[in-house]
């Protein structure tokens, strides 16, 4: 399939023109184009958009979706934040990394692991959760100042003392960052639509919430 890639300032005089057309295989991410496109960011750091929405790396590119690479605006720098739901183990540091910035005073961090029980089963409506994910991100870090902010969920059999969210908030200082990450931690746990179960019996919680 085919996208269109839609370039500016910085990226665009790198590659002498203002859009590029994208061969991409069927089924293709964001994450995925801009693999190909390596040697045209380096160096670069971007906010992507599809089709004049934001997007992290995980969204699905159609047949003519126009992706673009937005690098740093002159007015100051552009908070970033990453949303995942997998069912690979969560790590902490490579969102301490992602949220890693010069203007950060301050990095907070939590880990929800499993307890007490041998294992736990979560079930997700993947898409919709992602997507409740990042705008939850993304309101943290409008709402708090952030530098930048992420979190990852994760499905299927969680075992004893292995985390099932991970998140993590940068702050130039330390209120700001802690009341970001509780505030992504508590509206992941009110919003998404993710649901556990717990030896062989549903959890229940709170219907989520639209805002």
């Amino acid at each position: 399939m085919e996208v269109s890639v839609r370039l500016f300032a910085a990226l665009r005089e790198r590659a002498g023109v203002s859009a590029i057309d994208l061969d991409l295989p069927d089924g293709s991410r964001v994450g995925d184009a801009l693999e190909k496109l390596a040697n045209l960011t380096g160096g670069v750091p971007v906010v992507m958009a599809v089709n004049r929405e934001y997007a992290d790396t995980n969204v699905l590119l159609r047949p003519g979706d126009e992706l673009a690479l937005i690098p740093p605006v002159s007015g100051g720098s552009i908070s970033s934040l990453h949303a995942r739901v997998t069912s690979e183990p969560l790590a902490l540091e490579p969102l301490v990394e992602l949220v890693s910035d010069p203007r950060a005073g301050a990095v907070v961090t939590f880990l929800g692991v499993t307890r007490e029980v041998r294992e736990l089963e979560y079930e997700a409506y993947v898409g919709m959760a992602e997507g409740q994910i990042a705008e939850i991100v993304r309101h943290a870090i409008e709402r708090h100042g952030l530098c930048a902010g992420a979190a990852e969920h994760r499905i299927g059999t969680v075992p004893l003392s292995e985390p099932s969210v991970v998140v993590a908030a940068s702050a130039p200082h330390r209120d700001a960052a802690f009341a970001g990450a509780r505030e992504i931690i508590d509206e992941i746990k009110a919003r998404a639509p993710i649901w556990k179960k717990e030896e062989g019996e549903w959890v229940s919680g709170a219907t989520p919430s639209p805002s």
